[in-house]
Order: C-alpha cells, then sequence, then structure tokens
C-alpha cells in the first residue's frame, strides 16, 4: 500500500529518524489517539494554556477551541475526501494546506500576520511559514496529520519573538507530527510518487515561495510521471465543512457581535456635527479593541453624506456636516471569527423627516429579510425578497415609477449589491458555497439591504438626493425558534439610535 510504503521511505531519511515509533502507526490511529504531550515551559509562537492562562484553558488550541475539535475538523474531511474516492478502486490521499506568509509593507517592516483560515479552521497553528498534512489511512477517515513548522532559531526569535517549533507545535495543537517546514518537499515526493491523489488548492496559493518550492515541481512534474499524480482541490469540501458553525465557534461570533455592538454604541454617542470621518474610524476601532477585539476584520466604510452611496469608500478622511447622516459598516475579529454590522444614523443625532422616511423603508425590508432567514431558505431566495421590497418602497416613496420590469431595473439601480453573504472566519466566508445552497442550523450570513440615492440623481425627488442608507445585521440559522441576531446590541430602530446619540444607554 502507497502509504505504508512511503512511510518506510520516510524511517529512511537521517533527518527523520528519531519519529521512527510514530511514523510506524500511519495506519493505526483513531480520533483522540494522541494526547497528553506536555506544553514547553515557555513562550511559543502564540498563546498557550502555559502562557496565556487569561485566555485558554487546559487542552485549547486557540480560546474555546479544544485539540478535541480540532482533530474532528480533520477527521470529518478526510472523510469527505474519502467518499470522493470509488469504493471499487480506493487510492490514497494526502491533503496539504499551506499557512500566509508574512507581507512585507515597507523594506524590512511587516504587516501584522493573519493565518489561512483554512489551515487556522484543521489545527489552529497560528505561525506563518508553516503548513499541514493529512495522509489517509485505513479505514477512512483514520490517517495521520504532520505539521510542517518553521524551527526554532535563537536569532531570528531575536527580532522576530517566540516560536513554537515541532514539540510545541504538536504540545499545543495535537497534531500528530510536526517536522521543520524544509522537509515537506522530501515527504511530499514520497508519498506521490506512486500515484497518491494530492488535495492541493493550487488554484489559489496562499503562500507562493512554499508552493514554488515544494508543490510547483510536483505539479509541473504530473505529466511526465509514469504513473501520473492526480491533484484535486480540497476547497469546497472545506468550505462545506467551515459554513456550518459548531457551538464553540457560534459562541466566539456571539462574542464578536457583542463587542462590535458596544463600539457602534459608543461611536455613536461619541457623534457631533461637525466631525471627521477620520474620527469616528478611530473611536471604532479603539473601542472594538478595548472590548477584547483583536483587530478589526476588514477596513472600515465610513462614509457622510453623499459618500454612503460609494458602497466600499473607505477614504474616511472628509468632514461629515451638520444635517448628514454617516454610514458605519464594521467588524471586529475575535480569535479567528469576525463581525460585519452596519448602521446609518444623523451625525447630529436627529433624524430629518427625509432621513426618517428611507431609513424606516429600508429597515422594513431589512427585518422582512431577516423573518426569512430559516432553514430551507437560500440566500438567494432572500435577495428575490429584498428586491421585491425595495421596488415596493421606491414606488411607495415616489423615488421610482412605471411599469413593473421598469420598478425592478430602478430596485436594481438604487440597491445594486446581494442582500448578504457567509460570515465565519472570513467576513466574506466560504466563498465556494453557493449563495443557491439551502440554509441550515449553524450557518451565520449576513442581511444587509440598502437604498442609495447620489446627490446628482435627478430622477429622484430633491429631498432624497445624496442619501444612502444600509442596515446589516448578523444572523444565525436555528433549528427552531426563528432566526438568532447575533448583533441584536446594536440599535438599529430610529428612537433607540437617537437615543443612544443624545448619551443614552
Amino acid at each position: 500500500m502507497l502509504v505504508a510504503r512511503s512511510a518506510e521511505k520516510l524511517l529512511a531519511s537521517n533527518r527523520l529518524q528519531a519519529c521512527a515509533v510514530c511514523l510506524g502507526r500511519w495506519l493505526s490511529v483513531q480520533a483522540g489517539g494522541c494526547r497528553g504531550k506536555a506544553l514547553p515551559r515557555r513562550y511559543l509562537g502564540q498563546p498557550s494554556p502555559f502562557t496565556h492562562p487569561h485566555l485558554l484553558k487546559t487542552g485549547e488550541v486557540t480560546p474555546k477551541l479544544t485539540q478535541t475539535e480540532f482533530e474532528l475538523r480533520r477527521h470529518r474531511l478526510m472523510g469527505l475526501v474519502a467518499s470522493q474516492s470509488a469504493p471499487s478502486a480506493p487510492s490514497p490521499h494526502a491533503v496539504v494546506v499551506l499557512s500566509h506568509p508574512t507581507h512585507i509593507m515597507s523594506h524590512d517592516i511587516p504587516y501584522p500576520f493573519h493565518q489561512n483560515p483554512d489551515l487556522l479552521y484543521l489545527c489552529g497553528f497560528a505561525e506563518p511559514d508553516s503548513a499541514l498534512l493529512l495522509v489517509s489511512g485505513s479505514p477512512p477517515p483514520r490517517h495521520r496529520s504532520l505539521l510542517f513548522v518553521p524551527p526554532r532559531d535563537p536569532g531570528m526569535e531575536l527580532w522576530d519573538g517566540p516560536r513554537s517549533g515541532t514539540d510545541g507545535a504538536t504540545a499545543l495543537t495535537g497534531v500528530q507530527e510536526a517536522y521543520p517546514t524544509a522537509e515537506l518537499g522530501r515527504v511530499l515526493q514520497q508519498l506521490t510518487e506512486d500515484g497518491c491523489t494530492l488535495w492541493y488548492d493550487e488554484a489559489h496559493v496562499t503562500h507562493p515561495k512554499l508552493h514554488d518550492e515544494f508543490l510547483r515541481p510536483l505539479l509541473e512534474g504530473r505529466g511526465r510521471s509514469g504513473a501520473g499524480l492526480r491533484v484535486r482541490s480540497p476547497r469546497a469540501l472545506l468550505h462545506s465543512l467551515r459554513a456550518v458553525k459548531s457551538t464553540a465557534e457560534i459562541q466566539l461570533m456571539k462574542e464578536a457581535g457583542r463587542i462590535t455592538a458596544q463600539a457602534f454604541k459608543k461611536t455613536m454617542a461619541a457623534s457631533e456635527a461637525p466631525i471627521d470621518e477620520s474620527f469616528l474610524y478611530s473611536k471604532f476601532d479603539f473601542e472594538c479593541r478595548a472590548g477584547g477585539a483583536n483587530f478589526l476584520a476588514y477596513p472600515p466604510v465610513v462614509a457622510g453624506g453623499n459618500r454612503a452611496n460609494t458602497l466600499h469608500y473607505v477614504n474616511n478622511n472628509q468632514l461629515i456636516k451638520d444635517g448628514e447622516m454617516v454610514l458605519l459598516d464594521g467588524g471586529c475579529e475575535y480569535f479567528g471569527y469576525v463581525s460585519d454590522i452596519t448602521r446609518t444614523w444623523p451625525i447630529n443625532g436627529r433624524f430629518s423627516s427625509a432621513q426618517a422616511v428611507l431609513y424606516q423603508a429600508v429597515l422594513d425590508v431589512q427585518k422582512s429579510c431577516v423573518e426569512l432567514c430559516t432553514p430551507g431558505v437560500s440566500l438567494e431566495n432572500i435577495h428575490s425578497n429584498m428586491q421585491t421590497g425595495i421596488r415596493d418602497k421606491l414606488r411607495e416613496l415616489g423615488i421610482a415609477q412605471g411599469r413593473e420590469d421598469e420598478l425592478h431595473r430602478a430596485a436594481r439601480r438604487y440597491c445594486p449589491h446581494h442582500v448578504g453573504h457567509y460570515l465565519g472566519m472570513d467576513v466574506h466566508d466560504t466563498p465556494e458555497v453557493s449563495r443557491t445552497r439551502s440554509l441550515q442550523p449553524g450557518m451565520v450570513i449576513t442581511i444587509e439591504p440598502g437604498i442609495y440615492i447620489p446627490e446628482d440623481d435627478r430622477s429622484a425627488p430633491q429631498r432624497y438626493r445624496g442619501l444612502g442608507v444600509r442596515i446589516e445585521d448578523n444572523v444565525l440559522i436555528t433549528e427552531e425558534g426563528g432566526p438568532l441576531i447575533l448583533s441584536a446590541d446594536t440599535p438599529k430602530e430610529i428612537a433607540d439610535i437617537e437615543r443612544v446619540c443624545a448619551g443614552g444607554d
């Protein structure tokens, strides 16, 4: 069998002989089979229960997520991988997921590191220049899990901080074995030379250097090898797993929503006219971090007045004048899971008549869409409901008139984006999961209708020109009891917004 033969070849390597006992168990490990490795009593490349007991409990890899949960994720993935093989001709499989690299801002100044969410999902390892390898065993979903990590290096650690090393990586994550990243090419070559199916997302390369060094030679040589290397992408399988959240993941997303809601309240309370968009940006960022967030989930939109009609406005550098509204689209990341919330409010704390009418129209549509967030309905179904609702509101407010087809075109013009997207470890999460897929319990989505009327739109009534409104909530699909709004603490009723802007709770 390929995996057994490859294991024997791995044992022949001088660098890997020290792990002979572990490698000899390729086909016998089950969930829960590797436990009890003591954490090094030192700082690792990420928080651990030893160094950060205020964040992690014993057995947790990242806050609230245990070694057992990560191990079950890997087993589910390998079960899906095995299901893709013909029962009459099963073949061994190897899944490779690369980390992100450290990106450089200028010369030797790095951007803050952000891990590849697929690798983070499968093992919780948060260091750059690493890779996870899962090798199938028998019967599925038995497998071996191997991490390839940067080795300890006192010289580099002096500048960049501690590294977990191979001992820290296995003890923290529960992955069965760990080796220096430089060994990845050798192991992959030995695993694939006999016709192993390699599961690797070559269309979305996450670490160009590791790809060029270790994966590209295998991929370029697949047509010249005798048996031929079969390569398939695990991306769709991974996204299908990530789309449905566990209880622990939901708790993390609830906390991200709570932190963001409090930041919105405090940012609303700090609003006055005139005010710079950059101040509100800074206030929102500060309150998210002060509330426990790791950082913002994405560059926020802080758009005053007519700038709210630029959907991805992120300059955030203009004055917001008295009588204008501000649209703030922002969220935070809380230990790997994000929020994505939008609110629109008057910068002076009181809606004008026209602002209130347009805002309430969007709010009515948003509420009707949230009510549809139940199992069996799809995001595409909800989008159709949003377009119909906006069409009716445009006609009701006198913003658009005409035949039904003209009104539908007007709805698409005044709200050119989709009603929402999946949410989780990424803001626009799991893009391989179609919006036509039926929602199921454990999924989290956004619901974010809007109406945007540019100030130079002479076809719209004068009172609405230059107004842009979007209202966005994060919604958990539940088995029963209706949708659970994770962002429910963020004010969105007109009276609540005006009370918070006036300094009320």
